[in-house]
């Protein structure tokens, strides 16, 4: 069969991916991973409330009452008050005038770059984005032009050598989710307001951890307002699942009119979207959660690189630990597992060949002796490698 032969290949590249049974233990930062008590460092729960009490208590309120599923797509029967509340609660989160929630944050990109543009229509997109942006551009039919990763000179000049599409739109990750580094935005309005470019952020890693109230990469650069479609998660600081749309009210109106994700699924269950809207609320009232995460980051970040790693980002929780080639990074994955620290390597068609790594992601939840054991973990293999 040919699948059986891809994947003797991807065992012979080092490029075989397996699943891992992961359970998330009452233990701040802790988890079992296939049985085994280990520091977590990765996952994307990044403020730490998928495990509030008051996150999961509104969830089986919301579920009692409602049920444990929507029972049908949004324009049906599945939208329910919650499923409003939810999204006039992000668009104030956001500070915008609408929002939509759909049920991932693959479907909310599909669902703008399917619908907003077109045939006829052009995209640049950063060399870094995530795979649901690249799937969403090759599906939208619109002509697809990649940009130098976070490079203004170079998408200034495919801006000034691509003119006279009908409509251009200018997508980028606001957190680039492998690098950890954070989207020139500011040169990107300028570029988008000389040229006459729409701008989408994917702000699925920023939301809940940039900017003084988590409302993104937009507030981290004091810019909100200036950029016209946010893309969110609810699966990552939020806590929960799904992902949204923040735009104008006409933006929203005509996603919940075409995207095609929008309207043939069905709608998020109750419990999730009530546990979402609880998220939000303590978003806003902790902001104790992203001092500490920063501070957590900073430590790490700084410990890593004076150990002579080369690491990647710095400014967010994802901590890109470059090992080169795929065996590098599944051995360095292999030997902080041996320190209990459950670390997966990364490797290519996720990121770029020759750079593998170990990704690093930090949680409101950690403490600095956890960030201590890691630092010691990386020394001592470090040490041992050149012993």
């Amino acid at each position: 069969m040919i699948w059986e032969q891809e994947l003797a290949t991807l065992k012979e590249k080092g490029l075989y991916r397996q699943l891992h049974s992961v359970e998330t233990l009452k233990e701040k930062g802790q988890a079992l991973v296939n049985g085994q008590r280990m520091l977590m460092f990765a996952s994307n729960n990044y403020l730490g409330l998928a495990q509030d009490r008051r996150v999961i208590e509104a969830s089986v309120q919301a579920t009692e009452r409602f049920g444990a599923g929507s029972t049908g797509s949004r324009l049906t029967t599945g939208h329910s008050i919650i499923h409003g509340n939810l999204e006039r609660k992000l668009a104030e989160f956001k500070q915008t005038e609408a929002a939509i929630v759909l049920n991932t944050g693959y479907m909310a990109n599909m669902a703008v770059l399917t619908t907003i543009v077109g045939k006829g229509d052009l995209i640049l997109s950063d060399e870094s984005n995530h795979a649901s942006i690249i799937d969403g551009c090759r599906l939208s039919r619109a002509e697809t032009i990649i940009y130098s990763h976070v490079d203004l000179g170079d998408l200034e000049m495919k801006l000034r050598s691509n003119r006279g599409f009908r409509n251009t739109l200018i997508v980028t990750d606001g957190v680039f989710s492998m690098e950890g580094d954070i989207a020139p935005l500011p040169g990107i309005i300028d570029l988008a307001e000389r040229y006459g470019s729409l701008i989408m952020v994917d702000d699925a890693h920023a939301t809940g951890v940039l900017g003084k109230d988590g409302r993104g990469t937009s507030e981290h650069f004091g810019v909100k307002g200036k950029v016209d479609i946010e893309m969110g998660t609810l699966s990552k600081a939020i806590g929960a699942e799904g992902g949204f749309i923040a735009g104008s009210r006409s933006l929203i109106d005509y996603l919940v009119n075409k995207a095609r994700p929008f309207i043939f699924s069905t709608a998020l269950p109750p419990g999730v979207v009530a546990g979402a809207l609880a998220a939000v609320d303590i978003i806003l009232t902790e902001p104790e959660r992203r001092v500490h995460l920063q501070d957590m980051t900073r430590l790490l970040y700084q410990e890593l690189t004076s150990l002579g790693y080369m690491v990647t980002g710095g400014e967010t929780p994802i901590l890109g630990v470059i090992c080169g080639e795929p065996a590098q990074a599944m051995l360095l994955s292999k030997e902080l597992h041996k320190y209990g620290i459950y670390a997966p390597a990364i490797r290519p068609p996720t990121v770029p060949d020759g750079t593998s790594r170990i990704r690093l992601t930090l949680m409101a939840e950690h403490q600095e002796t956890h960030i201590d054991h890691v630092i010691a973990a990386f020394k001592a293999i470090r040490s041992d490698r050149n012993g």
